[in-house]
C-alpha cells in the first residue's frame, strides 16, 4: 500500500492548462497576462516603498496597506512561473509536490489578503466611531499582533487541507483545468474518497474568507451607523470619501472570489475556457486593482509616489 501511495501521489506529474481551445493563440494571449503581471509586480512594489521610505506614512492606515501590498505580490509571484511558463514555453508539467506548495501559497495569500481586509475594516470603524482613542487602540504592537495572528491562522488552517491530499490516489486523467494548481481541481482527478478533504476545504475556508467577510459587512453596517449620525452632509460626505479605497478592494477581492465559487460548482455546463478567465481574473485583478485604487483615491499615498519617481528621474 505504502508503494502504490508513493506511485500515485509523491511521484505523480500533473499537466496544467492554459485557455482550453486557444492554443494556438496562447503568444498573443501573453500578452496582455504579462502586462497584468507587470502592473501588480510594479504598483504593489512602489506603493510598499513608498509607505516603507517615507516617514509620513507611518501610521496605522498605511502599515495595514503595506501588508495588502506584499499579500498581492505573493499572490502575483504564486501563479507568475506556471501561467507564463504554459502562454511561452507550453511548459505544462508540474510535479506532485510543487502543485502542492503552489496549492499552498495560493490559498495562504488568498486568506491573508481576506484577513487584511478585514483589519483594514476595524481600523476604518475605528477611525470614524473612535477617533479620539484611535492612537491608543491600534498601536505598534498591536498591529504586528494582527499581522502574526493572521499568517499564524492561515498556516494552521491551510496545513491540514494541503497535507490531506498526499492521501488521495490519482488513477485516471492528470489534466488541471487551470494553468495553477487549485485544491477542488487536484480533488477532482482523485479516485480516493475526496469527501474529508472537501469538508476540511469548505471548514478552512468559511473560517477564514467567510468569516472575514461577514465581518467587514458588520464592521461597515456599524460605519454607516455612526456616519449617518453625523448632523452635516458635508462632514457625512467625507467620513465616507475615506471608506472608498477599502470598499472598492473588498469588492474586487470577493466578487471575483464568490464567482469562481459558484463556477467551479454549478457552471459545470460552461465552456471550459469561462473557468479559466474566471480563475485567472480571481487571482490577477485584485493586485493589479489595489495599488492603482490607493494611488488615486489616497492622496497621502498619491504624493508619495509621485514624490518617488520625480526622485529617480532627477
Amino acid at each position: 500500500m505504502s508503494i502504490l501511495q508513493n506511485i500515485t501521489s509523491t511521484s505523480i506529474i500533473f499537466l496544467l492548462t492554459g485557455v482550453p481551445g486557444l492554443e494556438a493563440f496562447h503568444t498573443w494571449i501573453s500578452i496582455p497576462f504579462c502586462f497584468l503581471y507587470v502592473t501588480a509586480l510594479s504598483g504593489n512594489s512602489l506603493i510598499l516603498f513608498a509607505i516603507i521610505t517615507q516617514p509620513s506614512l507611518h501610521e496605522p492606515m498605511y502599515y495595514f496597506l503595506s501588508m495588502l501590498s506584499t499579500t498581492d505580490l505573493g499572490l502575483s509571484i504564486s501563479t507568475l512561473v506556471t501561467m507564463q511558463g504554459i502562454f511561452w514555453f507550453n511548459v505544462r508539467e508540474i510535479s506532485f509536490n510543487a502543485c502542492l506548495s503552489q496549492m499552498f501559497f495560493i490559498k495562504f495569500f488568498t486568506v491573508m489578503e481576506s484577513s487584511v481586509l478585514l483589519a483594514m475594516a476595524f481600523d476604518r470603524f475605528v477611525a470614524i466611531s473612535n477617533p479620539l482613542r484611535y492612537a491608543i487602540i491600534l498601536t505598534d504592537s498591536r498591529i504586528v499582533q494582527i499581522g502574526v495572528a493572521s499568517v499564524i491562522r492561515g498556516i494552521l488552517m491551510l496545513t491540514t487541507m494541503v497535507a490531506l491530499l498526499t492521501r488521495l490516489s490519482h488513477c485516471h486523467s492528470r489534466v488541471l483545468h487551470h494553468s495553477y494548481c487549485f485544491h477542488p481541481d487536484v480533488m477532482r482527478l482523485s479516485c480516493t474518497d475526496t469527501r474529508i478533504n472537501s469538508a476540511v476545504g469548505l471548514t478552512a475556508m468559511f473560517s477564514t474568507v467567510g468569516v472575514d467577510s461577514i465581518l467587514i459587512l458588520l464592521s461597515y453596517v456599524l460605519i454607516i451607523r455612526t456616519v449617518l449620525s453625523i448632523a452635516s452632509p458635508e462632514e457625512r460626505k467625507k467620513t465616507f470619501s475615506t471608506c472608498v479605497s477599502h470598499t472598492v478592494a473588498v469588492a474586487v477581492f470577493y466578487i471575483p472570489l464568490i464567482t469562481l465559487s459558484f463556477v467551479h460548482r454549478f457552471g459545470k455546463q460552461a465552456p471550459a475556457y469561462v473557468h479559466t478567465m474566471v480563475a485567472n481574473t480571481y487571482l490577477l485583478i485584485p493586485p493589479v486593482i489595489n495599488p492603482i485604487i490607493y494611488s488615486v483615491k489616497t492622496k497621502q499615498i498619491r504624493r508619495a509616489v509621485i514624490k518617488i519617481l520625480h526622485s529617480k528621474e532627477t
